[in-house]
């Protein structure tokens, strides 16, 4: 498995994603994005924008997932026993 998450800290949203990955023990590389929208080079080439939380899942061929409450339910449904 090589899940992915680019995040920035204190971002509640990311947080919440975070909490999901954890709960449900999965690994996962973590990429903390810089705060500068501007800045964000490596999220928005992987995902199209420059938002966070953004998940990749090769696994299940998702390139760049926005919107912590679809990275949530995408987890539920591919990784919950």
């Amino acid at each position: 498995m090589s899940l992915e998450l680019y995040k920035l800290p204190g971002c509640p949203y990311c947080a919440k994603v975070e909490t999901k990955l954890d709960e449900l023990g999965l690994d996962y590389v973590e990429h903390e994005v810089p705060s500068s929208h501007s800045d964000r080079d490596a999220v928005e080439s992987v995902s199209g924008q420059t938002g966070v939380p953004v998940l990749v899942d090769p696994d299940h061929d998702i390139d760049g997932m926005p919107e912590s409450d679809d990275i949530v339910a995408h987890l539920e449904q591919h990784y919950a026993e």
